[in-house]
């Protein structure tokens, strides 16, 4: 397997890697960066919990190669909070009872991130939209939408 060097900005940290060319950009985040709070689930794009964002965007980093993300930026959960505060989105999850086992919450947390950025005060039916790529098996879904619709009302 032929190994190539990448450049990623991972949380606003600037990292250079050597990978194999069929390393996922999640086995890069989890094994290289030891940054862990991103999960892995199926790896075949079907559960959504290692997502992250590339390039601002949710991407589900199990389908995306290390070396495609060459050069470009990537967020995971452990840049969410500033310093040691949590993000807003992050504590409205705590309120709203949305963390029950957490191994959805941080990919519900980046997707959220990215929804309330681009829709301030999203309806319910575009969180659901936003969030139908992450599966949850503990919440029944309530709890999450509450919790990022009550994000979006505390914009106004």
């Amino acid at each position: 397997m032929s190994r190539h060097n990448i450049v990623l900005s991972v949380n606003g940290k600037r990292t250079s890697l050597e990978v194999e060319s069929d390393r996922s950009l999640l086995d890069v985040i989890r094994e290289d960066l030891k940054l862990t709070g991103t999960k892995r689930g199926c790896d075949n794009g079907d559960c959504g919990a290692c997502t992250v964002l590339l390039n601002g965007k949710p991407v589900n980093s199990c389908l995306v190669l290390a070396v495609q993300a060459d050069g470009q930026d990537v967020s995971t959960i452990e840049g969410v909070a500033l310093d040691d505060e949590l993000h807003p989105i992050q504590e409205a999850f705590i309120e709203h009872g949305a963390v029950q086992c957490g191994f959805c919450t941080p990919a519900m947390i980046m997707t959220a991130k990215v929804l309330i950025e681009e829709t301030p005060q999203p309806t319910r039916e575009e969180i659901k939209k936003a969030i139908s790529g992450t599966l949850c098996r503990c919440t029944g879904y309530v709890q999450i939408i509450d919790a990022i619709q009550s994000c979006g009302q505390s914009s106004k």
